[in-house]
């Protein structure tokens, strides 16, 4: 057996790297510009794919950021439960999903065991975000989405630009400060916004699911082969600007793969990266490959590598002083200071003994900064057999992470 999914993880390793879609070369630089405006549902678009064809009302909104990205938010305004189905004055729910999927990532439960859909059953007004560079997010002012400029992005950036941009337009539709909630990079942008004063002031609470605030205890298979060998700056000086390991003819051969009796699909594609997972169901992964993996910018994936090398949290490192004096004032990157997070600001956390992403010790340094919060104001979540993935796309992670979530909500009003 473990021969076998050894077999198939290196043929389709393989099969990935020699297909031209997974990387693209990068021969110019970036642009910018803003705009931002409300769009009504349309044909084909991220509510018709996922959220409207399971009963529930849903708008496609566009935000476009200071640097011009624009940015799909989807809106569920309301349940499918007969006393759900008003507007009102609901609390608005925020939902940021982490890197290489996007805000779909959040509905490939069944409605029942989805967060999004409970929240909305629940009575919140659920928003979902798609950042930039993934399908329903690819659009631009100014660039187009094969430009390499396009993709010329960290971390850094949807700190300083999808965030603010995201939670200003909520704030402004909806008049209320948000419950944020976030999974893996998502835990990461609003702990770093936040470390930097920036948002505060539009938050009512923060839920950090499988938070990445740390990652130099990552026992991430891939995530330290990559990181260790630099591959992703190899692959960046060699002129590649995109990581995208989405292809039609890749996503078909896994599907047949995964349809093999004898194959582990959840332990084959997520197991080297996240972690063994406990509880994802196999039907889950035809789901997900319908829908999932989606592109990054290699920047991004180079920054990540820093902060697994490095131990510390910090902006981009371009590693040359004098380029880092042109964009901070100082030969090195400033650091993301989680002890800079308000203390008195509701927070929910959750985190896995089996993540290998969101490692235990990097999630103790996490605590450790935190220390000082009010004990009131805080609720620390261990779950022992959860991995990063089953956070989102296990059917008990309803019973064990969402339902005491949402139950902490209700305790905030």
């Amino acid at each position: 057996m473990k021969l076998l999914n050894t077999i198939i993880l290196t043929y389709t390793i393989l099969l990935i790297l020699s297909t031209p879609n997974f990387l693209s070369l990068k021969a110019q630089e970036n642009g910018t510009g803003m705009a931002t405006m409300p769009v009504q549902s349309s044909e084909g678009g991220f509510c018709k794919s996922m959220v409207e064809t399971n009963g529930y009302e849903c708008e496609d909104h566009n935000v476009t950021t200071k640097d011009g990205y624009i940015l799909n938010v989807a809106r569920i305004p309301m349940g499918r439960c007969r006393d759900c189905r008003t507007r009102g004055n609901k609390s608005p729910v925020l939902l940021q999903h982490g890197v290489f999927v996007d805000g779909r990532s959040w509905l490939l439960l069944p409605p029942k065991q989805s967060l999004a859909f409970n929240l909305a059953d629940k009575g919140y007004d659920v928003w979902l975000v798609n950042s930039r560079g993934t399908e329903y997010s690819e659009g631009h002012t100014s660039l187009n989405f094969d430009d390499p400029a396009y993709w010329n992005w960290s971390l850094d950036e949807l700190v300083a630009y999808d965030l603010p941009a995201t939670f200003q337009y909520v704030y402004d539709q909806t008049g209320q400060k948000l419950h944020f909630v976030g999974h893996s990079l998502g835990t990461l942008m609003v702990m770093a916004a936040m470390s930097r004063d920036q948002l505060v002031n539009m938050l009512e609470s923060v839920a950090l699911l499988s938070p990445v605030a740390y990652m130099g205890h990552t026992t991430s298979l891939l995530s330290r082969v990559i990181a260790d060998n630099f591959i992703a700056e190899t692959l960046d000086s060699l002129g590649f600007y995109k990581f995208d390991m989405r292809n039609v003819i890749i996503i078909e051969i896994l599907k047949v793969i995964c349809r093999i009796p004898s194959v582990d699909c959840t332990t084959l594609l997520f197991t080297p990266y996240t972690g063994q997972n406990c509880c994802m169901k196999p039907s889950i992964m035809d789901i997900f490959l319908d829908h999932e993996p989606q592109p990054a910018a290699m920047k991004i994936v180079i920054h990540m590598c820093q902060l697994i090398r490095g131990g510390n949290t910090t902006m981009f490192d371009y590693n040359d002083s004098g380029t880092n004096i042109k964009h901070y004032g100082q030969p090195t990157p400033p650091a993301y200071n989680m002890i800079g997070i308000p203390k008195d600001l509701p927070i929910f956390l959750s985190h896995g003994g089996a993540d290998a992403l969101s490692d235990v010790d990097d999630v103790k340094l996490l605590l450790d900064s935190l220390q000082g919060h009010d004990p009131d104001k805080i609720v620390v979540q261990f779950i022992e057999r959860f991995a990063h993935a089953d956070y989102v796309m296990s059917g008990n992670a309803k019973e064990h992470v969402y339902d005491p979530f949402i139950a902490f909500l209700s305790r905030l009003h």
